[in-house]
């Protein structure tokens, strides 16, 4: 299983990025994904999560109204699109693979992570 995600870089203070973490290897379509991100010196943090068909989310609420979660099972792909960002957004964002059905938001169900993308949000 690989999960590889795309997006990040450098933003100004209330502008946009969209992640994408495309998934290879496994039946994408039948588990839950997430995004998960980590700071300097911190613990990895949930961001969000949708179910398998993409019917059900869930997020933070240092996110929730700003960020998007989505995905396209055809193209075996889950996005993150991120409004207005702030300064304390700045982190590498993870994909994560869960071989469960339903939203989870916490690390342990999930069983394959990407490589990380770095956020970078200028004040």
């Amino acid at each position: 299983v690989q999960l590889v995600e795309s997006g990040g870089g450098l933003v100004q203070a209330g502008g946009s990025l969209r992640l994408s973490c495309a998934a290879s290897g496994r039946t994408f379509s039948s588990g839950a994904m997430g995004w998960f991100r980590q700071a300097p010196g911190k613990e990895r943090e949930f961001v969000a999560t949708i179910n398998w068909s993409g019917s059900s989310t869930d997020y933070s609420d240092s996110v929730k109204g700003r960020f998007t979660i989505s995905r396209d099972n055809a193209k075996n792909t889950v996005y993150l699109q991120m409004n207005n960002l702030k300064a304390e957004d700045t982190a590498v964002y993870y994909c994560a693979a869960s071989m469960l059905a339903g939203v989870q938001n916490t690390r342990l169900p999930y069983d394959y992570w990407g490589q990380g993308t770095q956020v970078t949000v200028s004040s």
